[in-house]
Protein backbone atom coordinates (compact mmCIF):
# COMPACT_ATOMS: atom_id res chain seq x y z
CA UNK A 1 0.00 0.00 0.00
CA UNK A 2 1.11 3.72 -0.91
CA UNK A 3 0.90 6.39 1.04
CA UNK A 4 0.02 9.85 -0.69
CA UNK A 5 2.65 12.72 -1.03
CA UNK A 6 2.16 14.62 1.69
CA UNK A 7 1.52 18.00 -0.27
CA UNK A 8 -1.30 16.42 -2.26
CA UNK A 9 -5.08 15.99 -1.52
CA UNK A 10 -5.88 12.62 0.27
CA UNK A 11 -7.98 10.13 -1.88
CA UNK A 12 -9.18 6.82 -1.12
CA UNK A 13 -8.02 5.02 2.06
CA UNK A 14 -6.28 8.39 3.59
CA UNK A 15 -9.68 9.73 3.69
CA UNK A 16 -9.90 10.01 7.32
CA UNK A 17 -13.31 10.85 7.98
CA UNK A 18 -16.11 8.37 8.30
CA UNK A 19 -18.45 10.13 6.00
CA UNK A 20 -18.05 12.78 3.02
CA UNK A 21 -20.17 14.43 0.70
CA UNK A 22 -19.64 13.27 -2.80
CA UNK A 23 -19.74 14.43 -6.28
CA UNK A 24 -19.47 11.62 -9.11
CA UNK A 25 -17.29 12.24 -11.95
CA UNK A 26 -20.39 14.00 -14.19
CA UNK A 27 -20.36 16.65 -11.53
CA UNK A 28 -23.75 15.57 -9.77
CA UNK A 29 -24.03 15.71 -6.02
CA UNK A 30 -24.82 12.32 -4.61
CA UNK A 31 -25.18 13.56 -1.00
CA UNK A 32 -23.47 12.41 2.17
CA UNK A 33 -22.50 8.59 2.35
CA UNK A 34 -20.07 6.64 4.29
CA UNK A 35 -16.13 6.54 3.21
CA UNK A 36 -16.31 2.83 1.74
CA UNK A 37 -19.02 2.50 0.03
CA UNK A 38 -17.85 5.81 -2.15
CA UNK A 39 -14.57 4.15 -2.64
CA UNK A 40 -16.21 1.39 -3.97
CA UNK A 41 -18.62 3.33 -6.33
CA UNK A 42 -15.98 5.30 -7.65
CA UNK A 43 -14.10 1.98 -8.04
CA UNK A 44 -16.63 0.68 -10.19
CA UNK A 45 -16.52 3.75 -12.36
CA UNK A 46 -12.74 2.88 -12.55
CA UNK A 47 -11.90 6.26 -10.22
CA UNK A 48 -10.50 7.21 -7.20
CA UNK A 49 -12.23 9.34 -4.17
CA UNK A 50 -10.57 12.42 -3.72
CA UNK A 51 -10.62 14.83 -0.78
CA UNK A 52 -11.47 17.84 -3.06
CA UNK A 53 -13.08 19.92 0.75
CA UNK A 54 -11.07 18.60 3.36
CA UNK A 55 -12.24 21.43 5.57
CA UNK A 56 -16.27 21.32 5.12
CA UNK A 57 -18.86 19.40 7.40
CA UNK A 58 -18.75 16.71 6.18
CA UNK A 59 -15.64 16.58 3.61
CA UNK A 60 -16.43 17.08 0.21
CA UNK A 61 -14.69 13.96 -2.11
CA UNK A 62 -15.39 13.29 -5.91
CA UNK A 63 -14.72 10.44 -8.68
CA UNK A 64 -11.19 11.55 -10.38
CA UNK A 65 -8.43 10.25 -11.50
CA UNK A 66 -5.54 10.93 -8.50
CA UNK A 67 -2.95 11.26 -11.30
CA UNK A 68 -4.42 13.44 -13.44
CA UNK A 69 -5.89 15.54 -10.60
CA UNK A 70 -2.56 16.21 -10.12
CA UNK A 71 -1.11 16.84 -12.44
CA UNK A 72 -3.91 19.02 -13.62
CA UNK A 73 -3.21 21.00 -10.27
CA UNK A 74 0.95 21.13 -11.21
CA UNK A 75 -0.05 22.96 -14.27
CA UNK A 76 -2.16 25.34 -12.91
CA UNK A 77 0.22 26.38 -10.26
CA UNK A 78 3.14 26.58 -12.49
CA UNK A 79 0.97 28.85 -15.06
CA UNK A 80 0.26 30.91 -11.98
CA UNK A 81 4.00 30.94 -11.09
CA UNK A 82 4.81 32.22 -14.62
CA UNK A 83 2.21 34.62 -14.95
CA UNK A 84 3.29 36.55 -11.52
CA UNK A 85 4.84 39.75 -11.95
CA UNK A 86 7.76 40.74 -9.38
CA UNK A 87 8.81 44.02 -8.37
CA UNK A 88 12.25 44.91 -8.60
CA UNK A 89 14.16 48.07 -7.51
CA UNK A 90 16.19 49.66 -10.22
CA UNK A 91 18.20 52.69 -9.16
CA UNK A 92 18.61 55.78 -11.16
CA UNK A 93 22.09 57.48 -10.61
CA UNK A 94 22.01 61.46 -11.03
CA UNK A 95 24.22 64.08 -9.76
CA UNK A 96 23.20 67.44 -7.98
CA UNK A 97 24.68 69.54 -10.43
CA UNK A 98 22.63 67.78 -13.53
CA UNK A 99 22.28 69.79 -16.67
CA UNK A 100 18.61 69.71 -18.20
CA UNK A 101 19.08 67.26 -21.05
CA UNK A 102 20.73 64.60 -18.74
CA UNK A 103 18.27 65.13 -16.00
CA UNK A 104 15.43 64.30 -19.03
CA UNK A 105 17.37 61.19 -19.97
CA UNK A 106 17.38 60.05 -16.40
CA UNK A 107 13.47 60.87 -16.09
CA UNK A 108 12.61 59.27 -19.38
CA UNK A 109 14.01 56.20 -17.64
CA UNK A 110 12.61 56.64 -14.16
CA UNK A 111 9.14 56.54 -16.21
CA UNK A 112 10.10 53.55 -18.17
CA UNK A 113 11.05 51.69 -15.30
CA UNK A 114 7.41 52.72 -12.53
CA UNK A 115 5.79 52.29 -16.10
CA UNK A 116 6.80 48.31 -15.79
CA UNK A 117 5.61 48.61 -12.11
CA UNK A 118 9.02 48.35 -10.70
CA UNK A 119 10.35 50.58 -8.36
CA UNK A 120 13.24 53.37 -8.58
CA UNK A 121 15.62 54.27 -5.78
CA UNK A 122 17.15 58.17 -7.15
CA UNK A 123 20.75 58.20 -5.65
CA UNK A 124 22.40 61.48 -5.59
CA UNK A 125 26.22 61.52 -5.48
CA UNK A 126 27.78 64.33 -3.80
CA UNK A 127 31.75 64.42 -4.46
CA UNK A 128 34.08 67.27 -2.87
CA UNK A 129 32.89 70.70 -1.53
CA UNK A 130 28.91 69.11 -3.19
CA UNK A 131 28.37 67.75 0.34
CA UNK A 132 28.15 71.68 1.50
CA UNK A 133 25.80 72.31 -0.32
CA UNK A 134 22.72 69.56 0.39
CA UNK A 135 19.70 72.19 -0.75
CA UNK A 136 21.09 71.50 -4.30
CA UNK A 137 20.26 67.68 -3.86
CA UNK A 138 17.17 68.37 -2.08
CA UNK A 139 16.14 70.87 -4.66
CA UNK A 140 17.11 67.88 -7.22
CA UNK A 141 14.98 65.39 -5.66
CA UNK A 142 12.24 67.90 -5.31
CA UNK A 143 11.45 68.59 -9.04
CA UNK A 144 12.07 64.78 -9.20
CA UNK A 145 8.95 64.43 -7.28
CA UNK A 146 6.98 66.85 -8.54
CA UNK A 147 7.52 65.14 -12.17
CA UNK A 148 6.44 61.94 -11.47
CA UNK A 149 3.73 63.10 -8.83
CA UNK A 150 0.72 61.72 -11.35
CA UNK A 151 2.39 58.10 -11.52
CA UNK A 152 4.40 57.47 -8.48
CA UNK A 153 4.36 58.02 -5.03
CA UNK A 154 7.33 57.98 -2.83
CA UNK A 155 7.82 55.28 -0.89
CA UNK A 156 11.12 56.78 1.05
CA UNK A 157 11.91 60.61 1.48
CA UNK A 158 15.26 62.16 1.01
CA UNK A 159 17.56 61.14 3.70
CA UNK A 160 21.26 61.06 3.36
CA UNK A 161 23.67 58.14 3.87
CA UNK A 162 27.37 58.88 3.99
CA UNK A 163 28.12 61.07 0.55
CA UNK A 164 24.44 59.73 -0.83
CA UNK A 165 20.70 61.50 -0.95
CA UNK A 166 18.78 58.59 -1.44
CA UNK A 167 14.98 58.38 -2.08
CA UNK A 168 12.05 55.64 -2.97
CA UNK A 169 9.30 56.27 -5.74
CA UNK A 170 7.02 53.63 -6.34
CA UNK A 171 4.29 53.00 -8.81
CA UNK A 172 0.84 54.45 -7.70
Amino acid sequence: MQTPAMNGPRFNEFIQSQKVRVIDHEGENLGVMYTREAIEQAAEHGLDLVEVSPNADPPVAKFLDVGKFKYEAQKKANLARKSQKTQEIKEIKMRPNIDDHDYDTKMKKVNDFIGEGDKVKITLRFRGRELSHGQLGMNLLKRVQDDVAEIAKIEAYPRMEGRQMLMVLAPR
